[in-house]
């Protein structure tokens, strides 16, 4: 390691620590100043490249998906901590399938199965940009469909997406209600003549 201010490449250890992301701090002094400076030590990770639609490959981002993610939990009740550790847990899956190219389509899924865990208005936003649905009936049958039905809580049940209720409902009129809330009018004399 070369010194920072005079130079010189030898140098000894004062301190060494190891730091929350497990990076590693290292305290040193240089032999023939006497300056004191710190560096820090990572892991160098070789990340897969990532194969697009298209059939371009580039290289990882953790950044990218930093980036997806924040939009997506963009004034949702998520903390930066529990993004970041998606961020991380994505990443060590990346790596740990040991492969030298994985497909943006799987780290897809991985990242809609994680939002999944931690917010249901964040997953239907990434969701909804990521499969770029062709219309609004086939994001409604994705949203319905039955790798969704852990999001409906049975105590709770919620209003359909479709609209096709509504406009069934609004189709048949209800004499019954109708007879029974509306009452004849009878007009008041205005103190006004025309």
């Amino acid at each position: 390691m070369k010194c920072p201010f005079c130079g010189h490449a030898d140098d000894r250890v004062l301190d060494t620590r190891v730091q929350k992301d497990g990076s590693i701090r290292r305290r040193r002094e240089c032999l023939e100043c006497k300056a004191r400076f710190s560096t820090v030590e990572t892991i160098m990770l070789a990340f897969p490249f990532i194969i697009k639609k298209d059939g371009r490959r580039e290289p990882f981002s953790k950044e990218k998906i930093l980036k997806g993610l924040q939009a997506a939990c963009q004034k949702r009740p998520v903390s930066l901590a529990q993004i970041d550790a998606v961020v991380e847990r994505i990443s060590a899956w990346v790596i740990n399938r040991g492969e030298s190219e994985i497909s943006s389509r799987l780290i897809g899924k991985k990242v809609m199965a994680e939002l999944k865990q931690l917010d249901d208005v964040a997953y239907i936003r990434f969701a909804s940009v990521y499969r770029t649905f062709k219309d609004v009936q086939e994001f409604v049958e994705t949203l319905e469909d039955a790798e969704l039905l852990d999001f409906v809580d049975a105590n709770n049940p919620q209003l359909s997406l479709t609209a096709m209720n509504f406009v069934e409902s609004e189709k048949k009129p209800n004499h019954e209600t109708d007879s029974k809330t509306t009452s004849p009018r009878t007009r008041t004399a205005t103190p006004f003549s025309n």
